[in-house]
């Protein structure tokens, strides 16, 4: 499979709606671009009810898909997980393994990159194929640079951010999914007896298209009661800076930033957000950034491509009724 000669193997995530994440599209239309000609792009999809998935993801760019179906595979169990990939890749032996920068893939590839004795790059912001293999590119010191990176095992894996690669349309044809030759996993020391939702997180903040963020500058609980309504008529999910999580305004599952969630909507609002390089590490890969800040220094405004200097408690009234407007033509 390693680097621009051979095969890509991408690690599925699926929606709940059992269709393949837009990280796992983009992820893939990457393997076909780093994949040689002569290279094979590997999709490998685990969970339960996840046969139905494989026919979207051959057609995304996947020449093979390898699934295993098991009701011990869903939700996310990292050991179950580990148990069945672990063989499989170690099969293999060489190649490029990539999942999404997501919770699944941060805290999937570092166990297996130690249980395989291979090298792992996580937060990638760019992979490219050269004449000496591949080369992934990764933010350091808090996002303020960049650094270059090889792997020198022969099996190499990346967790790579969103918008790094682009879907595919659905033209590709692979073949038939494989189903794996390996047992479902035994017993596991966790199991999952339930799971509830968090009212926040109705949209995946990852996968979100649009995202409204709030900051210290929301000065409370209910200034994030704004953001909601403004997320639930854009369909987007809402996120917040470190200050408002550390105050208890917002769960630690919205934060957006170097210690929290990396996104890259087509749109982010930042909402009272100053802009710092921690929070900015998180989002600094959207498509296109609307900041409403009352201090017209703020950093916020020069990273971003629309701009609104004034208090957020009479930006966003109006801003909400507007589009409610388009949104009802």
């Amino acid at each position: 499979m390693g680097g621009a000669n051979g095969k890509v193997a991408v690690i599925a995530e699926m929606e709940e709606v059992g269709r393949p994440s837009r990280i796992t599209l983009e992820l893939l239309g990457l393997g076909r671009r780093l994949a040689s000609p002569r290279g094979e792009v590997w999709a490998v999809v685990l969970g339960s009810g996840v046969k139905e998935a494989c026919g979207e993801l051959a057609s995304r760019g996947a020449d093979r898909v390898f699934y295993l179906d098991h009701p011990s595979l869903s939700p996310y169990n990292p050991e179950a997980w580990t148990r069945v990939l672990k063989p499989f890749l170690r099969e293999r032996g060489e190649g490029v393994v990539l999942a999404g920068h997501t919770p699944l893939g941060q805290d999937l590839l570092p166990r297996l990159a130690f249980s395989l004795e291979a090298g792992v790059v996580t937060d990638c912001v760019g992979v490219r194929a050269d004449e000496e293999g591949l080369l992934f590119t990764k933010p350091v010191y808090g996002g303020n640079a960049l650094a270059g990176v090889r792997v020198t095992t022969p099996l190499a894996l990346a967790t790579v951010r969103s918008r790094v690669g682009e879907a595919l349309p659905p033209t590709h044809t692979g073949e038939e999914p494989v189903p794996l030759p390996l047992d479902p996993p035994g017993e596991t020391r966790v199991l999952v007896r339930e799971r509830h939702r968090l009212e926040a997180a109705e949209c995946p903040l990852e996968e979100a298209r649009v995202v409204v963020s709030g900051g210290r500058g929301m000065g409370g609980e209910e200034g994030f009661e704004v953001l909601r309504e403004l997320a639930r008529t854009l369909g987007g999910a809402v996120g917040a800076s470190r200050p408002p999580v550390d105050s208890g305004w917002a769960p630690t599952t919205c934060q957006v930033g170097i210690t929290g969630k990396v996104v890259a909507p087509d749109l982010y609002i930042a909402v009272a957000i100053s802009g710092s390089s921690q929070h900015l590490s998180g989002m600094a890969d959207s498509g296109k950034i609307v900041a409403v800040n009352r201090d017209p220094e703020a950093y916020i405004f020069q990273v971003s491509d629309y701009g609104v200097v004034g208090d957020w408690r009479e930006v966003l009234p109006a801003f909400l009724t507007k589009v409610r407007e388009l949104v009802s033509e």
